[in-house]
């Protein structure tokens, strides 16, 4: 995409909005999945999040640029073409992300909270569409908007700083 102000411009501002994005997600979804699995809240719950969640954190920020990105954006460009505008090409890289990450991460989730039996499956057909829905809502509601307004947010901070250094070499 050209110089879009919501998006990243370069590799630093691309890990700082994954890394917002993943932080929001994994603290959202993690938190609401590892609280379900639980049936309540308590002192011991709170403690496994704190062990799980920056474990999971990791497998993210891991699995979505290597794998699940690539998937999406392979999906995205069968749906979208060169004129199709800002709002389409983040519906369909959000949805596809979202498909990808949920999936992979429903079954990495019940390995960490489970370990690796043959239950897995069976959670999976039950677990995974609360959590795509959830994910995906998640998403396109809170944490891909947030995201976007700190890139706006950052980019009007570097405007402004080209702005005031090319007015102090003219004068």
């Amino acid at each position: 995409m050209h110089q879009e102000n919501r998006l990243p411009k370069n590799g630093k501002e691309g890990a700082i909005f994954g890394a917002i994005i993943v932080t929001l997600s994994v603290l959202m979804m993690g938190s609401i999945n590892i609280i379900l699995a639980a049936g309540e809240f308590n002192k011991d719950v709170a403690m496994n999040m704190l062990i799980v969640l920056p474990i999971i954190w990791v497998i993210v920020m891991i699995i979505e640029p290597v794998a699940i990105g690539r998937f999406a954006e392979f999906l995205s460009s069968k749906f979208i073409s060169q004129t199709d505008g800002f709002a389409a090409r983040i519906m369909f890289r959000t949805l596809f992300t979202v498909l990808g990450m949920s999936f992979t991460l429903t079954i990495i989730g019940d390995i960490i909270g489970n370990g690796f039996t043959t239950d897995i499956f069976a959670n999976f057909v039950q677990i995974w569409p609360r959590n795509f829905v959830i994910a995906l809502f998640l998403e396109s509601v809170v944490i891909q908007p947030f995201a976007r307004f700190v890139m706006v947010k950052m980019h009007a901070a570097q405007d402004r700083k080209a702005a005031v250094q090319t007015k102090a070499q003219i004068i």
